[in-house]
């Protein structure tokens, strides 16, 4: 065979394994494009469901009583596993809360509205937690990466000077107003940590509630003003997302129950 064939040979190979790499990339591109669209879509559709109105009446007991903002009677209605919404100023998490009573699983890929697949999923928490938020702590998990969709805009805690400016998230629920205080936002590991703590033990939890509030990372930021000792009868609620490029590190931002206040 001559070199001039060989060269030729050569050639075909190398458009070949060109046009392969161009193929895989429009396709790989693509499919971002797509999945980054449909979490913005979803966005959409779930911010028109939400009013703004937050006012405070007189309640029948003498206990201030502020409007519920969440429509969750048309919301349930969509679907039965959303529970709760969650608010975090300064981010663009404001999305309903769910919890699947089949599968822990379901929601890493599924709308909260309507349980349709899409790759962002939604903010859900999973079977051991309670969904009254009585729990020691309540894990709540969301997706990093689908544009500044579901818990991506976390991240935001990691300057300081973000983290100093917005010191609380607030969760509805159909009957309640929760405000939490935020303790800390850290980079941590990747363990289950409802399933590597026993959060029934005090001492346990007071270790949980040190750990959080003097994490051992480079990445964080820790309020310094609590005005209080946190204790065992304390709430705690951990928002937790992935973090780019790093499949066995975790970002949780936590907060402590600061206020319970009672809706209409």
């Amino acid at each position: 065979m001559s070199d001039k064939t060989n060269n030729k040979d050569k050639k075909i190979i190398l458009i070949l394994i060109a046009i392969l790499f161009i193929a895989c990339a429009a396709v790989f591109f693509g499919y971002r494009f797509y999945t980054d669209y449909r979490a913005q879509k979803n966005d959409i559709e779930i911010s028109s469901v939400v009013s703004t109105t937050d006012e405070t009446v007189q309640g029948t007991t003498n206990e201030k009583m502020v409007k519920n903002p969440i429509d969750f009677k048309s919301l349930q209605k969509k679907n039965s596993d959303i529970y709760a919404w969650i608010k975090v100023k300064g981010t663009k998490v404001d999305y309903p809360v769910v919890q699947s009573t089949k599968s822990d699983e379901l929601y890493l890929k599924h709308s909260a509205l309507d349980k349709s697949w899409i790759a962002s999923g939604a903010i859900y928490t999973e079977m051991v937690n309670s969904t009254d938020f009585q729990d020691r702590v309540t894990l709540i998990y969301g997706h990093n990466g689908y544009s500044d969709t579901m818990f991506t805009t976390l991240h935001r805690f990691e300057q300081k000077s973000f983290f100093d400016q917005h010191k609380r998230f607030v969760i509805y629920t159909p009957d309640s107003k929760l405000t939490y205080k935020i303790v800390s936002a850290f980079k941590y590991d990747d363990r289950h940590i409802m399933n590597s703590f026993d959060f029934q033990s005090d001492n346990i939890f007071v270790e949980f509630l040190e750990m959080i509030q003097n994490p051992s990372s480079s990445n964080k930021n820790v309020r310094t003003d609590l005005g209080r000792e946190l204790t065992k009868d304390d709430k705690i609620v951990v928002l937790s997302t992935c973090i780019t490029n790093q499949r066995s590190s975790r970002y949780l931002v936590c907060g402590v129950l600061e206020k319970n206040e009672k809706t209409y």
